[in-house]
């Protein structure tokens, strides 16, 4: 099985062929394989049970695809791109711990997941397909919401990340946050 078969229904709810095929190959070719084995949160401090233990990163990617697609029906978000949102939820942790395994969460993760897809979308890409792919690092550097600061003990450097401006990048923030919540349990396969 390859990694982007784990996210065939979720790749499904994307209508735009050509950014679903980029998603499935930028999983297939570009996320690390930890991505697809760790848990969403190393210490169970900030994730539900279902998220945890081995796969659980994929199983809290894939509630909050699911949370986005139920939300996305109703006649609020009608106006959002809905395929922009799907396919950076379904990237929006592939950097979780880094580049490498680190053993914990990168406080960082969504800006080193923006840089690999432009690097990626840059050498990989056709010009005309660039744009769309792009357009889901603004999402993804964004998803942490108000938890945009992230402090270094090594040194005196400190970084900040985005907080969600546009409709869709603080609609990728909500349902990456409801996906985290002890308390909503979704059911994933």
């Amino acid at each position: 099985m390859t990694h982007s078969e784990i996210f065939s229904e979720e790749l499904k709810l994307i209508k735009d062929k050509t950014l679903a095929d980029n998603v499935r190959l930028f999983l297939d070719e570009a996320v690390p394989e930890y991505f697809f084995q760790i848990p969403a949160s190393s210490s169970g401090k900030y994730h539900p049970w279902y998220s945890l233990g081995y796969g659980g990163l994929v199983r809290h990617t894939k509630a909050a695809v699911k949370i986005a697609a139920d939300l996305l029906n109703l006649e609020q978000y009608l106006s959002l791109d809905a395929d922009a949102i799907i396919a950076a939820l379904i990237l929006h942790d592939t950097f979780k711990q880094g580049k490498e395994e680190s053993g914990h969460t990168v406080g960082e993760h969504p800006l080193i997941a923006s840089k690999t897809i432009r690097w990626w979308v840059y050498d990989t890409l056709p010009k005309e397909q660039q744009a769309s792919f792009i357009k889901l690092c603004s999402l993804i550097e964004s998803h942490m919401g108000e938890w945009n600061y992230v402090e270094h003990d090594d040194d005196e450097r400190s970084t900040f990340m985005p907080k969600p401006k546009s409709e869709e990048e603080k609609f990728v923030h909500m349902c990456d946050y409801l996906a985290s919540r002890k308390y909503l349990i979704v059911e994933v396969q």
